[in-house]
């Protein structure tokens, strides 16, 4: 049974949302703050996240960028539920490395779509041992790990899938539509922008060899392309 966290202060949401995951198969701890929601992770881990933005003690962008930092906890799938629907929150949510992001008022069966998507992401697929390598860039299915000579890239969940999509085609060019419809049934709204900032994010950490600048390219109009082979690796 997988361990969902919720650490959100509207008791009535809470319960309503708690109930409705256990009804379907979860474990579900609530918290009704930040304090209380690092009291429970400094014990135990749960299979994943949802974590209110708006809260009586702190920010939850802030405790985002705080657990990102933290190794224990920088690669815990992590879905943002916020009444701040503006789509700049949303961008800096998922910059500062959130895996979805779920705008209140929601449907609770919504919210358990994206729940089962973000555990099968996170979740090892059985038998899938393959490592993609782009000279200095390795891509480790098995361990699901990118690592840029030898080192690991510290990207989400979300964002290895992603990179996984553009690496298993290089030199083919896929629209941000094929891309949504190769992350697994993943649910996030049709907000295209939030493919942009993933990508950002993964260029940030994968494109830091300067005789390699550019690994994911931006094809204007059409969408993005993972290059098939660059000059230092003929």
């Amino acid at each position: 049974m997988s361990r969902l966290l919720l650490i959100d202060d509207d008791t009535r949401l809470t319960d309503m949302v708690g109930g409705y995951l256990r009804q379907n198969g979860y474990e579900v701890e609530t918290a009704g703050s930040l304090a209380a929601g690092r009291e429970r992770l400094k014990h135990t881990l749960p299979d994943a996240l949802l974590l209110d933005l708006m809260l009586p003690d702190g920010d939850g962008l802030d405790f985002t960028r705080e657990m990102r930092s933290d190794a224990r906890t920088r690669r815990l799938p992590l879905l943002m539920l916020t009444a701040r629907g503006e789509p700049m929150d949303r961008i800096v949510g998922l910059e500062l490395g959130a895996d979805d992001y779920l705008p209140k008022p929601f449907e609770p069966r919504e919210l358990l779509a994206r729940v089962k998507a973000l555990l099968r992401r996170a979740a090892p697929e059985a038998g899938d041992d393959e490592v993609l390598r782009f000279g200095r860039l390795e891509v480790d299915l098995g361990a699901r790990q990118a690592r840029l000579a030898g080192q690991a890239c510290d990207l989400t969940s979300h964002q290895f899938e992603l990179l996984t999509v553009l690496a298993r085609s290089p030199g083919r060019v896929l629209t941000r539509d094929q891309i949504m419809d190769a992350l697994k049934g993943h649910p996030l709204e049709a907000f295209d922008r939030s493919i942009d900032v993933h990508i950002s994010r993964i260029r940030a950490l994968i494109e830091d060899d300067p005789k390699n600048p550019k690994r994911v390219l931006t094809v204007r109009g059409a969408g993005y392309v993972f290059a098939k082979k660059q000059d230092s690796e003929a």
